[in-house]
């Protein structure tokens, strides 16, 4: 078990081939079905054809996320002989400038709009995504109509969380509480989506751990390095697959991890704005390293879109 990221790790010591293989053996009889590369860039291991192969022919429905400048065409030609579910492509922009002023690679905006009409030449089912931030909200309508002509669905994230590798550079790059609603509230499909959330979740979590969610029982995550957490956002503590089993980790680690007991009066599990919330025992930790922590960035944003929703927010 690991509670805490540990020193950067090299490539050199990432799950080798037979090891994913193997993982991909254990979740597919375990009785797995969705399956989601992504990164990082998962395009950038070199036998990530043979994983993918070895994954769809276990019977795996295969999402992949990947910003798309490795797209080649041979890999896009084998992609259509050999689709996925899904394919999510990440645009920071539709210009150049602003493009490459957040990737900060020359040629990365001309690479991934090539691999965007690579996937549509071949009808691979494919989506658009976006993080806003700083220096791209004034573009995030401007890419929505941009996937509207490519005849594709377009989402944003408003809300950068802190990285998991205690680095802050990337949150000074946060749009403010306010700059989040002003976006949020011009998507109507998002508003609703909030309205739904809210209807179907109201009131507070009600639950005895810190964990509400389906974190651990509907999903988990497993890094390049074999170990296993609940979440994406949830990393530590860990399982270690090298270790143990994902059986293991996933029957007798994962419910030890939700049966954790707040250790402080936890305000967030009495919230009733959880469905309208960012924070998370996974974000919290990241955030400041407490787990039961109320984070104020999301808890303003919560409060912020109750109030556009006409809700009565907590005191």
């Amino acid at each position: 078990m690991s509670n805490h990221p540990s020193r950067p790790k090299s490539q050199s010591e990432e799950l080798s081939f037979s090891e994913v293989c193997a993982l991909l053996d254990d979740a597919a009889q375990a009785g797995c079905l969705w399956l989601l590369f992504t990164g990082g860039e998962p395009l950038v291991r070199p036998d990530f054809v043979e994983i993918y192969t070895y994954a769809k022919k276990k019977g795996f429905l295969i999402t992949l996320f990947t910003n798309g400048t490795l797209l080649t065409e041979k890999l896009a030609d084998y992609l259509q002989e050999c689709s996925p579910y899904l394919v999510e492509i990440t645009l920071y922009g539709v210009t150049r400038e602003t493009h490459e002023r957040v990737t900060r690679v020359s040629g990365s905006f001309k690479q991934s709009l090539r691999g965007i009409h690579r996937l549509l030449e071949r009808g691979i089912p494919l989506n658009l995504k976006t993080m806003a931030m700083t220096i791209n909200r004034h573009e995030i309508r401007d890419m929505e109509k941009f996937a509207k002509q490519l005849g594709v669905k377009f989402r944003f994230d408003p809300i950068i969380n802190a990285p998991f590798n205690g680095s802050r550079e990337a949150l000074g790059l946060r749009l403010t509480p306010e700059q989040v609603l002003k976006l949020e509230l011009a998507d109507d499909r998002r508003v609703d989506n909030y309205r739904e959330l809210c209807r179907k979740f109201n009131g507070a979590l009600g639950a005895e751990g810190i964990y509400g969610c389906g974190a651990g029982l509907y999903n988990f995550h497993i890094d390049p390095y074999g170990q296993m957490s609940i979440c994406m956002n949830a990393r530590w503590p860990s399982y270690d697959l090298r270790r143990g089993s994902l059986s293991d980790g996933f029957y007798n680690f994962f419910p030890q991890v939700r049966s954790q007991k707040p250790k402080s009066s936890y305000p967030c599990g009495h919230c009733d704005l959880h469905s309208l919330c960012n924070n998370c025992p996974g974000t919290a930790y990241a955030e400041v390293g407490d787990p039961e922590a109320v984070v104020d960035y999301y808890c303003r944003i919560a409060h912020l879109r109750a109030e556009a929703l006409g809700l009565k927010s907590p005191t």
